[in-house]
């Protein structure tokens, strides 16, 4: 091909999604040939990983422009397909169906947050924050609020939340390399490990983006296709989301006759029966709850530093501002699809029209089914004859709610080669986001840590030296917490989201549209909402009572409060930021014109 690679981005990728349909129908020939369920299943996530090696090999570089923020040349759509891998995590392909099949209704405020979230990037943050012209997000606070003090908190609140994230994509990670690969969970952690360093270690964030594209495409495929097959399948058309309203009806019908709702809750360690209404909206309280979660998860959207670096990755604002429209774009296929998906793979459970269910049918005769027995083998499910009667009851059938999406190939008897296919793409969802947390981690301990603070003379080698050893170093951390399964996927995603906008979503929305904002404000802000936060995590956590029934997926809704309150109070009280800064922040929000700090910063 002619030209470099920018120039051939679309037949580049082009090629890459027709080589990928070709390796699927290669696949489906393979299971018709006879080869096995578990050697299709290491096939498709051992060519993806490969692939995706292969990408991070190619993008090496040793340029820090290139290593931090891709050379900022990355096109806007494609920047956009990056941004939605990198958001569309283990918890939004992996969880976020279980979430709404376990928790009905209420977990739609995952949906409206994690969509929402990208209207305050659009409107408050990527734009400016690309004009801006820095590296990381402590970068900016660092130089917005001036002093290592400000960058040295916003650099501990990015640690605390990015880690936090990590350990979740790595457990989903885990869960996948658990099944695809029939390994127990602890080791399927330490493979997608591996899996994840290769791709961001030798490239940083020209690796990651470049990589991220080709995860996108293979991630919307594979939740896109079970979901259109089952709808078909089950008599609601090839278009499933706007058609899953009399699926959703039936459910109700046979919860009735069920007993949805009077089951307990949790039998099996980190497994639950159905015991939550699927479409009940609910009133009072619960309404709160929805609302609290969803403005939790927007305002974290907003605070999450590996998200707002991905904007500094392009040519100039108005690509930015583009990105994050095709960024929101990219993202609404996966989680307009999401609710269809549980709505669909619980009716294939629990109706016994279809020859799927297994709500009703005999104990021995449900356990003896090959996808029973393949997930109970991995610690993913238990089926349980509690009261003797050799009938599976609704409150006998356990599972953990992050295999909902990876089992629902096998739940409706589609070939394993659609199973394979699930799994490259909860594969590809959960790197993609782990690449990205992983590098925002790295970045802000080597750039803003150790250049800015510690070793302002280091040269461009040591500086992506020490980039690249605190990328292993953190992974192997993220991977042995992961490991000790101390949380759900979506508990720790929800806890990132809130330590996140603790401690940096006011000081980085005032920073940018309060000219008044100062270094002493911006510390208090991150420090007292940073720590009022995590202080109610820990009450909660321990048993203490909910205020306003808020739980540990909402305390950035104490944390948020109190951090907007002290940074406005304690900057009142001290000194205004000097001319040059006030006129620094004027700049930033124009347009057009140069990035204020040089690419060499």
């Amino acid at each position: 091909m002619k030209g470099n690679f920018l120039d051939n981005l679309g037949r580049v990728y082009g090629l890459y999604t027709g080589g990928f349909v070709v390796f699927i129908i290669l696949m489906a020939i393979l299971e018709q040939m006879g080869v096995s369920a578990a050697t299709i299943g290491i096939l498709f996530v051992a060519f993806t990983i490969a692939i995706y090696a292969l990408i991070g090999w190619l993008s090496r570089t040793m340029e820090v422009d290139a290593y931090y923020v891709a050379g900022r040349e990355v096109p806007a759509v494609y920047n956009g397909m990056a941004t939605a891998a990198d958001w569309m995590s283990g918890a939004s392909f992996v969880a976020l169906a279980g979430g709404i099949y376990f928790g009905g209704y209420g977990y739609l405020g995952f949906i409206v947050g994690w969509t929402g979230g990208y209207v305050l990037v659009n409107s408050l943050m990527a734009p400016y924050l690309r004009k801006f012209g820095c590296y990381t997000v402590p970068d900016f606070i660092g130089t917005r609020y001036g002093g290592n003090l400000a960058r040295f908190c916003a650099v501990v609140v990015l640690v605390v939340a990015s880690f936090t994230y990590v350990t979740a994509q790595i457990n989903a990670t885990g869960t996948i390399a658990a099944r695809a690969l029939q390994i127990p969970f602890e080791y399927g952690v330490w493979f997608g490990l591996f899996g994840i360093l290769i791709c961001s270690m030798l490239g940083g964030m020209r690796a990651v983006t470049w990589t991220q594209v080709a995860q996108y495409i293979v991630l919307i495929i594979a939740y896109l296709v079970p979901v259109i097959w089952m709808s078909n399948t089950q008599g609601f058309g090839i278009i499933p989301h706007f058609g899953y309203g009399e699926a959703a009806a039936r459910i109700a019908e046979l919860e009735g006759i069920l007993g949805v709702g009077t089951a307990p809750t949790e039998k099996f360690a980190g497994m639950k029966a159905l015991t939550v209404l699927h479409n009940a909206p609910g009133e009072g309280m619960s309404a709160w709850l929805m609302v609290s979660l969803a403005v939790a998860m927007m305002t974290g959207t907003a605070s999450l530093p590996h998200i707002l670096m991905r904007y500094f990755t392009t040519p100039s604002v108005r690509q930015a501002r583009k990105s994050v429209a095709f960024s929101l774009l990219f993202i609404f296929l996966l989680y307009f699809t999401a609710p269809a998906l549980a709505t669909l793979t619980k009716l294939q459970l629990l109706d016994p029209d279809l020859a799927t269910s297994v709500i009703g049918r005999s104990i021995e005769e449900v356990k003896n089914l090959a996808w029973i027995q393949n997930w109970t083998s991995v610690g993913m499910l238990n089926v349980s004859d509690s009261n003797a009667d050799g009938i599976l009851q609704i409150n006998e059938f356990f599972m953990r709610s992050g295999i909902v999406v990876l089992a629902t190939p096998e739940i409706a008897g589609l070939p394993y080669v659609i199973s394979g296919l699930v799994a490259a793409g909860g594969m590809a969802a959960a790197m993609s986001t782990a690449d990205g947390l992983l590098l925002a981690i790295a970045n802000a301990l080597s750039h803003d840590l150790y250049y800015k603070i510690i070793d302002p003379k280091a040269d461009t080698k040591t500086r992506l030296i020490v980039a690249r050893v605190l990328l292993i170093v953190i992974g192997a951390a993220g991977a042995f917490v992961a490991s000790l399964k101390l949380t759900g996927i979506l508990g720790a995603v929800a806890w990132a989201f809130c330590f996140a906008n603790s401690g940096l979503f006011f000081p980085l929305v005032l920073g940018i549209w309060w000219k008044r904002a100062n270094a002493a404000g911006a510390i208090a802000g991150m420090v007292c909402g940073f720590a009022a936060g995590t202080l109610y995590l820990i009450y909660v956590q321990n048993g203490g009572d909910k205020i306003l029934g808020l739980d540990g997926l909402r305390f950035g809704i104490i944390g948020m409060p109190v951090s907007l309150i002290a940074m406005v109070v304690v900057s009142l009280m001290t000194p205004e930021p000097d001319a040059e800064t006030q006129a620094m922040v004027d700049e930033v929000r124009y347009p057009g014109g140069k990035a204020i700090l040089d690419s060499t910063h």
